[in-house]
């Protein structure tokens, strides 16, 4: 078969020098001709390959329930996989059109072999961005870092498609040449610095699950604070809540302090932690007209009644002198107020029962008590939750005075007019 080729191939250059042509022009004009018709072949093929064989890959998707296939054509897959038809014709024919030019085939089998290699690389990619893109439509990969997976996996295809591309350039065999590359190891490392540091970081990232898509992170270095919308290589892109974007480089991850609310999000409440700055000259006992005032107050009288007559027994027992409020065992505002308050959040909808409830006292400040409240709400969800912590304090700061006690706050220029005897 491959003699009546070459017959065939040899056609023209034999018809024009019987006819009386120059040997040599006859020659180039039969190579000329020969490198024409293959044109056209490879048209030809190209042809049928796209409007045809693709055509029909097309509707074998659209009758498949998956969606993989979909985002095979959508990376050019069944063209990358058609191309190796016309090269095969290419590499059978070619060869025969210039067997008497040595140096061309020289050449044509270097460039044939450098483009299979990136051919085939192309194709690898082909499929690892359908990958990519199909696992992005399950919502168990939703908040996986896809992107830096698939970008991983795609610099150790091009590092092993560049060793063979230059294996062949140099003549070296691919383990010679990745040897000599960690000769250079050094140079390349000052080079890449930033892409082996993100590439690094970006496998830890994943490994370790520091950071998902979805998380939100606060990273006060670079001013995030959102939701992270992408992962990639090199960096991370968080979405702010004023819809502005941050791009963090992702060996910052790694290398930073930053902020993860995932367990804030996965938890079943969100914590509410804030204080109220109570005058301390505001505090006192409570004697006996005040506590049958403040047992008017639904949600401690049962408390004021147990307490009191606890105290009351503890004084009678020990013979206390209770001329004076301060002798014996007492109760104050502060602490009656302390209990209205824990009450108030173990009755309150809104909270959760079952996550830490506490109200407790701080070391005294310059500014008074810090009375804090800690526990936690059932709705996590950004603008509830604010609601429910206001609607918290606006009760809690309303109910100060009904116990005498006062909320420290720093005069304005408004109380030194007043304390002046100045009108304003």
């Amino acid at each position: 078969m491959e003699e009546g080729l070459i017959d065939l191939i040899c056609f023209f250059e034999e018809f024009f020098v019987k006819h009386g042509m120059n040997a040599t022009f006859a020659q180039y004009l039969n190579l000329l001709i020969n490198l024409i018709i293959l044109t056209l072949i490879i048209l030809g093929i190209n042809y049928l390959i796209k409007h045809f064989i693709i055509e029909t890959f097309k509707l074998f998707t659209n009758k498949t329930k998956t969606t993989f296939d979909d985002f095979l054509i959508k990376s050019n897959f069944p063209r990358y996989v058609g191309r190796f038809l016309p090269l095969f014709v290419i590499y059978e024919l070619f060869p025969l059109i210039f067997s008497e030019f040595p140096e061309v085939l020289k050449i044509f089998y270097f460039g044939f072999k450098i483009y299979v290699i990136i051919l085939v690389i192309w194709i690898c990619r082909s499929i690892l961005r359908s990958t990519r893109n199909y696992l992005k439509t399950r919502p168990e990969f939703n908040d996986k870092p896809l992107e830096s997976f698939s970008q991983i996996i795609m610099i150790f295809i091009w590092i092993i498609g560049l060793m063979f591309i230059f294996s062949e350039i140099t003549g070296k065999s691919v383990v010679g040449f990745a040897i000599s590359l960690g000769a250079a190891s050094a140079v390349i490392l000052l080079i890449f610095k930033d892409t082996i540091l993100g590439l690094v970081a970006s496998i830890q990232v994943s490994v370790n699950d520091i950071v998902r898509i979805g998380d939100w992170i606060s990273f006060e270095k670079y001013g995030a604070d959102g939701t992270v919308t992408e992962i990639n290589l090199a960096t991370v892109r968080v979405q702010n809540w004023d819809n502005t974007y941050t791009t963090i480089p992702t060996y910052s991850l790694i290398s930073d302090s930053f902020q993860n609310w995932r367990g804030m999000q996965e938890s079943p409440g969100r914590r509410i932690k804030r204080s109220v700055l109570i005058k301390q000259n505001s505090v006192k006992f409570l004697s006996t007209e005040d506590i049958e005032k403040l047992k008017r107050i639904k949600l401690i009288a049962p408390y004021l009644d147990n307490r009191q007559a606890e105290i009351d027994k503890y004084n009678e027992s020990n013979n206390i002198d209770k001329s004076l409020l301060i002798n014996g065992r007492n109760q104050t505002n502060l602490g009656v107020f302390r209990k209205y308050a824990d009450s108030y959040l173990r009755e309150h909808s809104a909270i959760h029962k079952e996550m830490y409830l506490i109200v407790r006292h701080r070391e005294p400040t310059m500014n008074g008590i810090p009375l804090e409240i800690l526990c936690f709400s059932r709705d996590k969800r950004w603008e509830n939750y604010e609601y429910i912590s206001a609607d918290i304090f606006d009760h809690l700061i309303a109910a100060i005075p009904y116990f005498d006690l006062k909320i420290f706050e720093a005069p304005s220029g408004d109380d030194i007019l007043s304390f002046l005897g100045e009108k304003h």
